[in-house]
Parts: structure tokens; sequence; C-alpha cells
């Protein structure tokens, strides 16, 4: 990856020490919060990630060269700049072709991560399989990703808009462990429970960090699920969240959204409907998931 890939300095000393470090994602920056909430909210993932021991790395693709930890101007930059493209894994070798400027997804950070050396990534929730899917095929690069990428993501769950147990089943066909932080559901995003279990539950983050050892160990590849439920001073009520989540579905419906501008879409409805508490329970999560990355970065 000689003359692609851009390790900021301070991350590639961590790498090189020893030193725990965290991936993080950009799409988040540029698509998942409007401005200045999307700067408050990477910065603080930094910040809670450094108290927890851990160097962050935030990702992204800038003029073509993927950049595996970011300057806060950089930052700012994905937070104001337009056009900036999502990009996944099959999107990264058109925009560095391009010399373009992308936002790495779940699926795009992974593969950078992994490029870079990094094991532990912290995110929102990760894309799943969709409601409809049955008919639609849409299923999110995210849970392919995971298959083949030996990175843990630490995530409140999957994206409560998204069919919850068909995404599990996909995980377990591709052979992706589930890990629930002092819990045994699998957490719908803003809600702590979802009445699907996990694959088994782990009560700190040294124990996490023996799973994933012996994952290394056996040869085993691909990454892991570390489901980490939204604190409960944040959690939406569930019945409230699914009253909306059914609104903002049947309004997506009828305005004929597909594809990838669904989750965007249904997101931008829930905060619409919520008056705004979704996207405070979203930082909250991320910044919850951030603390328990760097420390089972540290552990491993």
């Amino acid at each position: 990856m000689d003359g692609y890939l851009r390790i900021a300095t301070e991350v590639m000393m961590a790498l090189d020490a020893g030193v725990p470090v965290v991936a993080f994602e950009s799409t988040i920056i540029s698509h998942g919060f409007p401005y200045p909430a999307n700067v408050e909210c990477a910065l603080e993932c930094e910040r809670v990630c450094r108290e927890a021991g851990a160097v962050p790395a935030t990702i992204a693709v800038l003029g073509g060269e993927p950049c595996v930890g970011l300057t806060r101007e950089q930052i700012e930059y994905l937070a104001t700049a337009s056009g900036i493209a999502k990009v996944s894994r099959r999107d990264l070798g058109v925009v560095v072709a391009r010399g373009a400027d992308g936002a790495t997804t779940v699926a795009g950070t992974m593969v950078l991560a992994a490029m870079a050396g990094i094991r532990v990534f912290a995110t929102g929730g990760i894309g799943g399989v969709h409601r409809g899917a049955e008919r639609t095929f849409d299923v999110s690069a995210d849970l392919l990703e995971l298959a083949r990428t030996p990175v843990a993501v630490v995530c409140a769950g999957a994206k409560s808009v998204l069919d919850l147990g068909l995404t599990l089943e996909v995980l377990e066909t591709h052979g992706v462990p589930v890990i629930g932080y002092r819990t045994d559901e699998f957490p719908a995003f803003y809600s702590r429970t979802s009445g699907l279990g996990v694959d088994v539950r782990c009560e700190t983050p040294e124990q996490i960090a023996e799973i994933l050892r012996a994952r290394e160990m056996l040869g085993l590849g691909g990454g892991a699920v570390i489901a980490n439920p939204i604190p409960p001073e944040h959690e939406i009520d569930r019945a409230t969240l699914d009253g909306w989540t059914a609104r903002a579905l049947g309004e997506a419906e009828e305005a004929g959204v597909r594809g990838k501008d669904v989750t965007p879409f249904l997101l931008a409805r829930l905060h619409a409907l919520s008056g705004g508490a979704t996207e405070e329970a979203n930082k909250q999560l991320v910044w919850s998931n951030a603390a328990l990355a760097a420390r089972i970065a540290a552990a491993l």
C-alpha cells in the first residue's frame, strides 16, 4: 500500500509501539449528522477514546488518498463540504483512481483499518438486512465485510429500521460471532432490547479480547460484532420507536426511496418525528461504543 495509504504519524507511532488504536468511520461525519453536530460527535469520539487509553484513527479518503487518522481541519472539511462520496468496499478503487474525497462506511472503514493493522473499530450501528429483502435483496455490504475482514466492530447492534432477525441470520451463516457486552439480547440501536439473542455474553473487555485472540490463533478469519447497548438513561422507548419507524417506512415506500438512500431517509425522518431525540441518543451510543472499543483494544 506504499504510496496509497497515509497513516497519521501519531497512529503509526502507536501501532509500532503496540499502543492500542481504535478506528472510526467518517460517513457519520459527512452523512450521519447535520453541522455542527457531526464535528461535535467526531471530536468527542476521539476524546473519549483517548480518555479510555487508546489512540483514535478516524478514516476517510481525501484527494484519492486513503487516510488513517485525521486532523481537526480534515474532520471540519468532511463535515461541511458538499459532494463527499459515501465509500464502501466497492467504491474504494473508483474514489482513489479519480482522486476524489470519500467518507467511509462501516465496510469501507474495516477494509482500510485492516490494511493499517488496526483490529478494533467503533461505530454507531452496523448495516444489515433491510425489511422486505426477500423482494429487494437489499443486504448491507457491512455484513459481508464482517465475514471476510479481521476487525472487531463495537456497535449498538444494527439500526432499528432494519430486519434484525434476518441480519443475525446472515451473520450466523457467514460465521460472524455476535458478542453481547453485559447483555443477552441483541440491541436495537436506540433501544437496549430487540427480543433477539446474542451468541455469547461477556462481562469485561478482557473476556471479549480472549475470544478475539482465540479466533485469530485458530485462523478463523473475519471479524466480530461486539454488541454494546445504548446507555439506559438515553434509551428511547421501544414501542414509541416502533411507531415512528412504521410511519417512516411507509413514507419511504410512498416516496419510492430505494437502495442506499433508504437508511439515511429513515434516520432523517426518525430525527424529525422524535423532535431531535434520536440525534442525541445516536451521539450517546457512539461515545459509549468508543469508550468500550478503547478498553477492548487495550486488552488486546
